[in-house]
């Protein structure tokens, strides 16, 4: 097991969701991770597509990969994973943190969902405990809980690198919301700290990057000094208590993400679509009023 040598990352953005997924391989073998996959998906005709989960895809075929893991940082809000879909096409356990329960209880009430059907049919191929180690290949990893955003977040520290989904976004746009069921501003202000006990010139990937106006170009890595010494809404002398006034006032004034109610559905059984109904066709829900 190598534990200091650096993950090969390439980086995908996909531009109608302002994510970027990754591919992560260990230079020393063919074996490699996908994190954060999307599947396109059309609201207005709720259909999709694999244009960008194809281009991942092509990557890996081309450098001659071996996918070990498909992973998620934690439930999305924003975006479908294609997860499903490139495990079919390429192998690969689909994980995430064992803490997936508690959003699949959450809004399986919230969606009017079987959950004792859900909890019998486990839809993830592995679940890690907080703090669990593993390899990709001959590169060492392991996962740091960092709640808040979602109940189910996990950072993966892979070789000198971590991939922190939405728990952090780049210095000049701050952090993640905390106004989802189950989230915590109080939470998120702790994994944040998990995250500053890491080396200042680990690697950070982001999963998301909005452009503030300040910036031209998008951006998906920066580093622990960065965040600890700019971020503009937690450095290292950030009070707990000023983090959680602020996330407060901040995340009232936020709509819900365009693409909660389908993501929701599809991502908390590790990208399953629904079952089919009579008819054959695949139906998710709309609960009225309720965000």
């Amino acid at each position: 097991m190598n534990t200091t040598s650096q993950a090969k990352i390439q980086s995908f953005f996909h531009d109608d969701t302002n994510t970027f997924s990754y591919v992560v391989s260990d230079p020393h073998s063919s074996e490699c991770a996908i994190i954060d996959s999307v599947l396109d998906y059309d609201a207005a005709s709720a259909s999709t597509s694999t244009t960008h989960a194809d281009q991942m895809i092509d990557y890996i075929l081309s450098k001659k990969l071996s996918v070990q893991w498909i992973l998620e940082t934690h439930v999305h809000a924003d975006h479908l994973s294609a997860a499903q879909y490139l495990k079919q096409k390429l192998g690969g356990k689909v994980a995430m943190s064992a803490k997936i329960g508690i959003v699949q209880e959450t809004f399986s009430k919230i969606f009017h969902l079987d959950i004792k059907q859900i909890n019998a049919t486990q839809h993830f191929d592995y679940l890690f405990a907080d703090g669990e180690a593993f390899e990709i290949g001959s590169l060492s990893a392991y996962n740091i809980p960092t709640p808040g955003h979602t109940p189910a977040c996990l950072s993966y520290v892979i070789g000198d690198a971590v991939f922190v989904g939405d728990t952090l976004f780049m210095p000049d746009y701050g952090t993640a919301r905390c106004d989802f069921p189950k989230g915590s501003a109080e939470q998120l202000f702790d994994s944040v700290q998990r995250l500053y006990q890491l080396p200042d010139t680990t690697r950070i990937f982001l999963c998301h990057d909005y452009l503030p106006k300040s910036r031209q170009n998008f951006k998906c890595q920066t580093n622990i000094q960065a965040q600890k010494t700019e971020n503009i809404h937690i450095q290292a002398d950030t009070e707990k208590s000023t983090f959680i006034e602020m996330r407060t006032q901040r995340d009232a004034t936020l709509s819900m993400p365009r693409l909660i109610l389908p993501a929701i559905q599809i991502n908390m059984v590790a990208g399953h679509f629904p079952e089919p109904e009579e008819n054959g066709q695949r139906y998710l829900k709309l609960p009225l009023n309720y965000f």
